[in-house]
């Protein structure tokens, strides 16, 4: 061989082990990067742990902070309003009744056909409709007058059959899902009569409440609710004598209903829901990350709602999109750089992430498709998406763990997250909100959660029921149950 072929040979074999070295480097940093990705993972998932002990603990401060919001105003970080709802639906509620859904930039108008415990629902109709940007921001009288003139419409269009009696007012459950700083029902009142309605506010509630007053139309044994959607919160019925705070007369039951309501004139009821506003429940023993200490710190209100923002659907899908850019920064899992769309805050929404932790599809069809679509990330490998995935059942997991805890800390108040005296009490809490009926892996896992804190024989006595619709079909059944009339029968 001459002296050109070898000296070529020599550069040859030197480019290919200069190659093979390069693939080898590229092969020790993509896995060094990929182990930094689980690293990430595995710390997360330890910090988000909610073992059975931890997770009493957290229903026992749950229950703490109750008897505490009970005792004094701004005793406690649950504000435990007094939602001055005294009369709970039996079941035997008839007739016709309206309800006003004002919680947005849209409202909603509602007649609601109640049959009695023979027929329960028997109809409802309802008409949304948009508020003007205008009346957002101009005077209470314009808005309310708003409001009034659409129920005005509305009513007019009842059927003959619908007409009611000479003399017998029409009567309304207005939800209001706004911080009160005036007298609304009064507001709403002189609106109603501007517009010449003969109608009566019966109620004010707020979604929550008109949850619990829908879940015990269907079923007197339900004594608390819970809504878990895009925020959340909780709301059961208490016996009078447990609010210290409560300097009114006593009501005549001995129960009352605690939710976020703004009180109507008092009442001297046994019975009333205590509105627990459990979004700002804070514990030492809850789950905190890094991620979520960041995500409080640039939120509009730090320090607050610590307990919705780790359980919410507002939050969830935010706290997945934190743990992806720390793995994007740290581990490079899409590339040398961040991609712009995941730097953004609040563009992965839960809905998203509930999607791609639902998939099932052998190649993750669905993540693939989310990244794509949202992230504008493509060209992922089905390793990467199955740590997606992973990421979304680990924050949905402590979400429900969490949220199930706070349900025993309330049947723990109420003494009935245990059997006594082998008695059968039962006990049901009614659920809502969109997180709860559309996260099915969220819903399960709440459940089941439920049952292991509770103990199979406890568990006996419980039940949870899908209460559909408490801001509208339940504001309408607290006008019934707190109608003038003594008897309430067909219009």
């Amino acid at each position: 061989m001459g002296k050109v072929a070898v000296g070529a040979a020599v550069v040859c074999a030197a480019a290919v082990c200069a190659a093979a070295a390069l693939v080898v480097r590229h092969r020790m940093k993509s896995s060094g990067k990929w182990a930094r990705a689980l690293s990430i993972l595995k710390e997360f998932e330890e910090k988000c742990g909610t073992p059975s002990s931890k997770l009493k603990q957290v229903a026992d401060a749950m229950t703490v902070e109750m008897h505490a919001g009970l005792a004094s105003e701004g005793g406690s970080k649950l504000k435990m309003i007094i939602s001055y709802v005294h009369n709970l639906p039996t079941g035997d509620e008839k007739g016709l009744f309206y309800a006003l859904d004002l919680g947005g930039t849209n409202f909603r108008v509602l007649r609601v056909h109640l049959g009695g415990k023979e027929s329960r629902v028997v109809k409802q109709e309802f008409e949304e409709v948009s508020i003007p940007a205008h009346l957002m921001t101009g005077s209470s009288d314009e808005l309310f007058d708003y409001l009034a003139s659409a129920l005005a419409k509305f009513v007019a269009t009842e059927s003959d059959s619908q007409h009611f009696s000479p003399g017998r007012q029409r009567e309304l459950g207005f939800t209001f899902s706004f911080p009160v700083g005036q007298d609304v029902v009064g507001e709403l009142t002189k609106a109603i009569e501007r517009a010449g309605l003969d109608m009566r506010v019966a109620a004010l509630v707020n979604d929550t409440v008109g949850t619990l007053a829908g879940g015990r139309y269907n079923n007197p044994d339900v004594v608390a609710a819970v809504i878990l959607g895009t925020g959340t919160n909780a709301a059961y019925v208490e016996h009078a004598h447990a609010i210290p705070k409560w300097h009114g007369l006593l009501p005549k039951s001995g129960e009352m209903v605690s939710s976020s309501s703004v009180p109507l004139p008092m009442f001297t009821a046994s019975v009333n829901v205590i509105n627990m506003e459990w979004g700002n429940f804070r514990s030492s023993h809850l789950p905190l990350t890094e991620y979520d200490q960041a995500l409080d710190a640039g939120s509009l209100n730090p320090g607050e709602q610590i307990f919705e923002k780790m359980i919410s659907g507002m939050y969830l899908g935010e706290i997945v999109r934190r743990v992806l850019c720390k793995m994007a920064e740290e581990a490079a899992i899409f590339g040398d750089t961040v991609p712009p769309k995941l730097k953004l805050p609040f563009i992965l929404r839960t809905p998203h992430t509930s999607a791609m932790h639902h998939d099932t599809s052998r190649d993750l069809k669905v993540v693939a498709t989310k990244l794509k679509d949202i992230l504008e990330i493509s060209n992922t490998s089905l390793k990467l998406r199955k740590l997606i995935v992973e990421v979304c059942d680990i924050v949905a997991t402590r979400g429900a763990r969490l949220s199930a805890a706070g349900i025993v800390g309330i049947l723990k108040k109420l003494g009935r997250d245990t059997v006594k005296d082998g008695g059968k009490q039962k006990s049901v809490v009614a659920l809502d909100g969109g997180l709860y009926e559309h996260y099915t892996k969220f819903r399960i896992c709440m459940e089941n959660t439920l049952w292991e804190l509770l103990g199979e024989e406890a568990s006996e006595n419980i039940a949870v029921e899908h209460s559909m619709d408490g801001s509208g079909i339940g504001a309408a059944i607290l006008a019934a149950s707190h109608s003038q009339y003594i008897e309430v029968e067909e219009p």
